[in-house]
This record gives C-alpha cells, sequence and structure tokens, in this order.
C-alpha cells in the first residue's frame, strides 16, 4: 500500500489526522518499531518519546507523528514520509487494519461441527470443524465461530462475535454484541461455591448465569465463573487480558482494563474505567469505584473510592506507597539509629 492511499484512509479514522508529507510516497508492505522498521515499513512516535534519539538512524519508510516541531523538523531533514496525527498509536493502530486486512471465514458450517437441532446459528456466521452447539442456543449473525469451540445449551451470543479455537461458553451465558473470547478461555464455569459440614464440603449448586455486554474481550485461558444464584456481570467494552480469573458474583463496570493474572473474588463490585494491572488481587466483596487504578500485585482488601490510585499490599494510596518503598532500604540505618537513640536516653 502506498503511503498517500494509507493518509487517504487514516482521513477516516478517529485518529485526528492534520497534515502530510508524504515525500517519495514509499510502497509499505508492513510496520515494525523505530528501531528495527525498514524503508518498506511504517512506525510512529508519541510525544515525549524516549525513542526521538533513534528517529536519526532509523531505516524507516514512514511515520506517524504527534504535531511535535523537533520530530517534525527531524523526519523532514532525513526525507521520511510523515503523517502528523492528534494520537499517533491510535493511527498506528488504524494503519494496521490497512496494512494486515483479516482475512475472514467464509460463511459456512464444517461437516464435523455437531449443531442441536433446536439450536439457531445466525446469517453469515462462520462455524469451523469440531464445534458443538447445544440444544437452545442462539448464535447471531456474522459470528466467526473457529475449531473445538463449545457452547452449550441455552447459551446466547451476539452478531459479530469471535470465539477462538477451544473456548468454553457453559450454559446460559449470555454474549451482546461484538464480543471476542480468545482460545480456551472458559465463560460460565462454576463459581467456588462449598458449604462447610461436619462431613466436609457440601457443594453448592451454581444456577446462575454470565453476561457479558457488547465489545468485551476475554483474553486466552482466561475464566469468568456464574454464581449460585444471579448473575456475574461484565460491562461494555470491557477488555480482560490472558489468564484473569473473575470469581462468581462479580460486577464489572463499562470500559475496564485488567491484565494478566488479575484475581477478582466472588461479590466484588468494580466500577466503570477501572484498570487492574498485572497479578492484581482482589478481596471477596470490595467495592472499587469508578476510575480506579491499581498497580502490579496490589493487593485490594477494602473498599476504594472513585478516581483513587493505589499500590501495594494491602493496598493504600500510590504515592504514600512510593515514599514507603523509598524508606525500605533505609530501614537498617534507621533501626540502629534508633537503637543507639534508646541506649543514650537510658544512660
Amino acid at each position: 500500500m502506498r503511503f498517500s492511499s494509507l493518509i487517504k484512509a487514516l482521513q477516516a479514522g478517529e485518529s485526528g489526522l492534520r497534515w502530510s508529507q508524504p515525500g517519495a510516497d514509499p510502497l509499505l508492505n508492513g510496520a515494525a518499531s523505530l528501531e528495527q522498521a525498514l524503508e518498506n515499513q511504517l512506525s510512529f512516535l508519541e510525544k515525549g518519546n524516549a525513542l526521538t534519539a533513534a528517529l536519526g538512524e532509523s531505516s524507516v519508510g514512514a511515520l506517524l507523528l504527534p504535531d511535535q516541531q523537533d520530530l517534525i523538523d527531524l523526519a523532514s531533514q532525513r526525507g521520511i514520509a510523515f503523517a502528523v496525527v492528534s494520537d499517533p498509536r491510535l493511527a498506528f493502530a488504524e494503519a494496521l487494519d490497512c496494512l494486515h486486512p483479516r482475512k475472514r471465514p467464509q460463511a459456512e458450517i464444517h461437516p464435523t461441527a455437531v449443531i442441536d437441532e433446536r439450536a439457531v446459528v445466525g446469517p453469515g456466521t462462520a462455524v469451523a470443524a469440531r464445534v458443538c452447539i447445544g440444544a437452545g442456543s442462539r448464535v447471531g449473525a456474522d459470528c466467526i465461530i473457529h475449531p473445538g469451540v463449545v457452547i452449550y445449551e441455552d447459551v446466547v451470543i451476539g452478531d459479530g462475535c469471535e470465539l477462538h479455537a477451544n473456548a468454553v461458553i457453559h450454559p446460559g451465558s449470555r454474549l451482546g454484541r461484538r464480543c471476542v473470547v480468545n482460545s480456551n478461555a472458559v465463560v460460565g464455569s462454576e463459581g467456588f461455591g462449598f458449604v462447610p459440614t461436619a462431613k466436609g464440603w457440601r457443594k453448592m449448586p451454581q444456577t446462575g448465569v454470565v453476561v457479558l455486554e457488547d465489545f468485551v474481550e476475554i483474553g486466552s485461558s482466561s475464566t469468568i465463573d456464574r454464581p449460585s444464584v444471579g448473575e456475574t456481570w461484565i460491562g461494555a467494552g470491557t477488555k480482560i487480558d490472558n489468564l484473569v480469573q473473575i470469581g462468581h458474583g462479580v460486577t464489572v463496570g463499562r470500559g475496564c482494563a485488567f491484565a494478566s493474572q488479575v484475581g477478582i473474588a466472588g461479590g466484588a463490585r468494580i466500577g466503570n474505567g477501572v484498570i487492574l494491572a498485572g497479578q492484581v488481587g482482589v478481596a471477596n466483596r470490595v467495592v472499587i469505584g469508578d476510575g480506579v487504578i491499581a498497580s502490579s500485585k496490589t493487593g485490594v482488601h477494602a473498599d476504594v473510592s472513585a478516581g483513587q490510585v493505589v499500590s501495594g499490599f494491602p493496598a493504600i494510596p500510590h504515592r504514600l506507597w512510593l515514599r514507603c518503598a523509598n524508606t525500605f532500604s533505609k530501614l537498617p540505618e534507621m533501626a540502629k539509629t534508633l537503637r543507639e537513640l534508646n541506649r543514650s536516653s537510658a544512660q
């Protein structure tokens, strides 16, 4: 694709194309990081990016740049084709769609798929090899169901969803429009519910369901449990990374992002726009307000009010955690000083 053609495509996007200097109008066949990009590849830079110095040596063919004069001047001096955009990272995402358009499978049902006669598959949906769809389930229009997917009975899947290889959707689960469930993820598995008795653990039947609203994405090998009664709810536009566990009866708001190995215990309530970094743990029935950010490995054992940034174990305000962390290495010296003071006061 010529860079000039890519610029025209970006005009229809959301990244805020301002102006461009296509230069020699290179023919692009892919994209790469600035350090690795070749003369036939596209890359991007953001404001204040530490890779600015690499621009002077890069072989990149074309760039997406912020409105930052030093970057614009350097690209111009080196004769690199570029476009100035409001959001270079978003523009790069849009450009990747253009440079690497997805190949959609044909809308057909593979002969090895097993679909109950009481199930419904919408028009334009592709069902791959060895897929199983149970009785009473409804798969919407224009979905892609990859090999080995298991959809239990009474599941509802909205239009435009994509279920990757070996994903499992348990009974009663409901997926909104254009959800993505990646390989080996499990939606609607039994919650971890047991009642202690004199004879041991008595299993609590898990009769509830899981609901994913529109545009939810679930990473590979993540699990979302159904509750004993009621619903586990994931709000619209929420993105969940690989290896995340969401317990039974959890409610997650809209537009959240959970990184790998996050674990959320049963009954927790997560607000809108919450970001949980890698390995964050959320305790049973904790309430987290809108817009909260928890840094990696944070342990959230108590409610967190809206807008806070928390860190540590147990979680405390992030700035306080940084001050505490800065003190850790000084603790032996401080302890020594304290002992000396105690001896002096005792004399």
